[in-house]
């Protein structure tokens, strides 16, 4: 790969993420909202009663957060904290940084959406392929029809309906919260099965909602892939049928998928925000929910980097691997 195109890529991923950086420290502003002044005012009037000195708290918390200064110079110590992975103290959770509390919830978002898009990325891959293959069992169709009818229910839906029937009526599973209050949460398997049972419910639902998008994609570039004159070379050399559909087939069908993979991992961080707030999940998702209601934006704006950075992170990485996944592909010559 030339040197001259990785650089270039580079400098773009660094413009992305310095303009994604700017609109994320401007756009708050512009709601006009004074989101210490409102917090403040929530806290004193949550007993009936304004607080006396009211003004002067309220002075003292801006110059804590650094919102007395000029706009210019807040922006210069945002991007200077930036770069240091310091995203100020948290607006409703002083004196806690907000770096702290996202490394707290980053994790559970992390193990839930990483293993769940694992999953619906080979179960949707495989059946999408299955459905494609000319030679499969006909029951197979009868199993994968459900999925694609799932795939049209928005995933929080699905979620509600999942505690309802495992959670409410059968009482089978948890139905909200990432482990039992109250317990140690540690490497144990007591804790760890106590966890992955707290998260079966809001995995059950991403994956099921997903499983049908996958299979659709896998099925179409299966149909394309059918007819390249590969296929039928390797069909008339009398190859089985598992080495057609597997080595020759699945391999040049699933290159799109991969790509979409990549992407969507790169959405990992955002975490499922409707996800975790139906089922009260630990993760960034229900921190960000959290934060807008309670107008925290710099809990808010370093959630919003972090997703940035992440996808900006995934796409560099899978355009400079694309050669690599298909020798097919080069960057020789590319302007």
């Amino acid at each position: 790969m030339p040197l001259d195109y990785v650089l270039r890529r580079f400098a773009v991923f660094v413009v992305v993420v310095w303009a994604a950086a700017t609109l994320n420290f401007l756009l708050p502003k512009t709601t006009g909202v004074d989101p210490v002044s409102q917090k403040l005012m929530q806290e004193a009037t949550r007993g009936g009663y304004i607080q006396q000195g009211m003004t002067q708290m309220m002075q003292v918390y801006r110059e804590k957060f650094g919102l007395d200064k000029p706009l210019w110079q807040q922006y210069l110590t945002y991007m200077n904290d930036l770069i240091h992975l310091d995203f100020n103290y948290s607006i409703s959770q002083y004196p806690k940084k907000v770096i702290e509390i996202i490394r707290d919830s980053i994790w559970w978002t992390i193990g839930l959406l990483l293993s769940t898009t694992i999953l619906e990325f080979l179960l949707g891959s495989l059946a999408g392929a299955l459905m494609a293959w000319p030679k499969s069992p006909k029951w197979l169709g009868y199993i994968f029809t459900p999925f694609l009818t799932l795939s049209a229910v928005p995933y929080y839906l699905l979620g509600l309906v999942l505690v309802y029937i495992f959670g409410f009526q059968l009482r089978w599973l948890p139905m909200f919260g990432g482990y039992t209050p109250g317990t140690f949460i540690g490497l144990d398997p007591r804790s760890l099965l106590d966890i992955a049972s707290h998260a079966l419910l809001p995995a059950l639902s991403l994956i099921l909602s997903a499983i049908g998008f996958w299979a659709l994609g896998m099925r179409s570039m299966m149909v394309t892939v059918q007819g390249e004159d590969y296929m039928i070379l390797a069909e008339a050399k009398g190859l089985k049928d598992n080495t057609l559909l597997y080595k020759y087939a699945l391999r040049n069908a699933i290159l799109p998928q991969v790509t979409s993979l990549a992407i969507a991992l790169g959405y990992v961080v955002s975490g499922a925000v409707l996800v975790e707030v139906v089922f009260a999940y630990p993760g960034i998702g229900n921190l960000l929910y959290l934060a807008i209601r309670n107008m925290d934006y710099f809990v808010i704006q370093g959630i919003v980097m972090l997703i940035i950075f992440a996808i900006a992170t995934t796409t560099l990485i899978l355009d400079l691997a694309l050669p690599l996944l298909d020798p097919r592909i080069t960057y020789k010559g590319a302007s």
